[in-house]
């Protein structure tokens, strides 16, 4: 099954990640590094988006984007594609250099704003390159100290302001907070709801419902939850009663996560879906965290659909 199509809209922020093609380098020198922060500060200002964080590791890029009138993928596009151009000529190498498609999570600006810049920041930690941030000179962490934004590229001002209105005091609470645990685990960052939207149930259905054409056209032809149940208990020979018990058997599992996220790509509201099963509603979250039922909830809405 395809990968579902971005959701974009001026003023969303993504968390971006990409990766070299078979978890090669893509950065072998000090030149490279800044070819790259020379070429998003390029199309930064060429589409008016706001970098909020970036690290750039040898194998990998993170960014923190807010695009604005220009979609991200268009934006993406021109980077990897210029930048592949660039290190493809200066190695004499041919062919792709960014590993498949990037990944971008739509995120919940309110809830993830800091912890994804403090995961991202702390990403040289992490893989144990360096011992302090203040070491690590390919990140954005240095334009928060006040030490060192390269033209102007990251626009650390309203973050700045959650921590204070006063800018020294807001840099020492930055500091302060670097050095608090972590808030988020690499399970917590990359786990989403319908594989594209980091946020709770209501920031996923306000972005569902308002933003995601093929959604939109998906709903039009809206099945109701007994229709659906009546497919899974001839897909899976299984029965409503069986939906609902509180066994967990594999069978069950699968058959519940197929369930609640076909549901939810037809419109259902994870609260109703959560009261037809009568199970609680942070488990059908967990559902629709859950990914590789991708191909079995296609072939379920297919049934449903030759009736």
């Amino acid at each position: 099954m395809p990968r579902k199509p971005r959701i974009e809209y001026s003023g969303a922020l993504y968390h971006v990640i990409a990766r070299g093609n078979q978890k090669q380098r893509i950065f072998k020198d000090q030149s490279d590094f800044r070819h790259y922060l020379l070429l998003l500060t390029t199309y930064k200002n060429r589409t008016a988006c706001r970098i909020y964080a970036y690290i750039l590791m040898n194998n990998h890029v993170h960014l923190l984007i807010e695009t604005g009138d220009i979609p991200l993928s268009k934006i993406m596009q021109g980077i990897n594609q210029t930048y592949t151009l660039y290190f493809n000529r200066k190695y004499r190498t041919v062919g792709h250099l960014f590993q498949g498609r990037y990944k971008a999570i739509l995120c919940d600006r309110e809830t993830y704003l800091l912890g994804l810049l403090k995961y991202i920041h702390q990403n040289p930690l992490r893989a144990r390159i360096a011992e302090r941030l203040d070491a690590y000179p390919w990140s954005s962490h240095h334009a928060y100290t006040g030490k060192n934004n390269p033209w102007g590229l990251v626009d650390v001002d309203q973050v700045l302001r959650m921590f204070s209105e006063r800018k020294g005091r807001a840099r020492t609470r930055y500091r302060e907070f670097m050095a608090e645990p972590d808030t988020l685990t690499r399970a917590n960052v990359y786990a989403t709801i319908d594989q594209r939207i980091q946020g709770d149930d209501e920031f996923a259905d306000r972005v569902l419902e308002q933003h995601d054409e093929q959604a939109a056209l998906v709903r039009k032809q809206k099945k109701s939850l007994d229709e659906l149940m009546r497919g899974i208990e001839r897909r899976y020979e299984l029965t409503a009663s069986d939906m609902r018990s509180n066994y967990r058997t594999g069978d069950l599992t699968s058959a519940r996560r197929v369930f609640a996220q076909a549901a939810f790509t037809l419109g259902h509201r994870r609260i109703d879906i959560a009261r037809y099963l009568r199970k609680d509603p942070a488990a059908v979250t967990r559902h629709l965290r859950q990914e590789g039922y991708e191909k079995d909830v296609k072939l379920l809405l297919k049934g449903l659909d030759s009736e």
